[in-house]
């Protein structure tokens, strides 16, 4: 499917052009498995005071050019002759909050939804080409789809990342143009294979701080979220997860658990 269809780079491209773009688009997330069923919704700015969103209730994988719909940047329906997204509003925030942003992508890639499910944040720094393309992935506190409180739940993040995993949801991208989304979907949910290749085998080698430095320092050169701007301990690095890791002697372990028996015995004849 990748190589029979393409999406140029860009953004300033015609409306027809931007529809097919969301056609192959949707194509692309259906067939990685990152969405099922009618899941997920793709969108671009087509300018200062419209957007062209996939519609709701259709599989992401089957969408034509007319089923798109056009509208307005507070989500009033201009024309198609569906209805928007549900989650338009998770868009029309993006949109707000990020000029530079054309394109949002929204879905359920499976392992990275897993890491949302269980309130894990993608942000160690285990492979150097995510720290330089995306920073970290943070977790979004949960918020029910389609309700006012999803894009509450996303705005103070929004303006410091480039893509988010959504508690018990799923995950967003954006970016200048829909490959760029796109391509950071994808990116999210590799990293999200590596991670936990690294887990399963119970080992993680993260990188120095200073190797962390020089690769944010190379992505604030290509334009993208600065060092400063990036969210405290964010990526994990070597020496700040050393920090945070506790030790304890075998005596010391042994004594606390003898602690918190007697705590628990002293409870439970309390209660009787």
């Amino acid at each position: 499917m990748m190589i029979a269809e393409s999406i140029a780079p860009g953004h300033i491209k015609s409306e027809d052009e931007h529809r097919r773009d969301i056609c192959v688009a949707g194509r692309w997330i259906h067939a990685r498995n990152f969405v099922a069923a009618t899941d997920g919704n793709i969108s671009v700015r087509l300018d200062p005071s419209r957007v062209l969103t996939s519609p709701t209730a259709v599989s992401k994988g089957m969408m034509a050019p007319d089923d798109l719909v056009v509208t307005d940047l507070k989500g009033k329906r201009l024309s198609g002759h569906r209805p928007p997204s549900s989650e338009l509003a998770m868009h029309l925030l993006i949109y707000r909050r990020r000029p530079d942003v054309f394109a949002v992508c929204h879905a359920h890639p499976p392992t990275a939804t897993g890491y949302a499910a269980a309130g894990l944040a993608l942000n160690k720094a285990i492979v150097s080409e995510v720290v330089l393309s995306l920073g970290c992935i943070p977790v979004a506190p949960y918020a029910t789809p389609g309700t006012p409180e999803l894009s509450s739940a996303l705005e103070p993040f929004v303006q410091n990342y480039d893509a988010l995993l959504m508690a018990n949801h799923g995950v967003v991208t954006y970016g200048a143009d829909l490959l760029t989304a796109f391509f950071r979907m994808e990116t999210v949910e590799h990293f999200a294979q590596v991670s936990l290749v690294t887990e399963t085998l119970g080992k993680q080698v993260l990188l120095s701080s200073r190797d962390v430095e020089k690769l944010l320092a190379a992505r604030a050169r290509y334009g993208s979220v600065t060092a400063s701007q990036v969210g405290p301990q964010c990526p994990v690095t070597s020496e700040t997860e050393a920090a945070a890791r506790v030790s304890f002697t075998r005596d010391e372990l042994e004594a606390l658990i003898e602690k918190g028996i007697e705590d628990a015995l002293q409870r439970h004849r309390e209660d009787g």
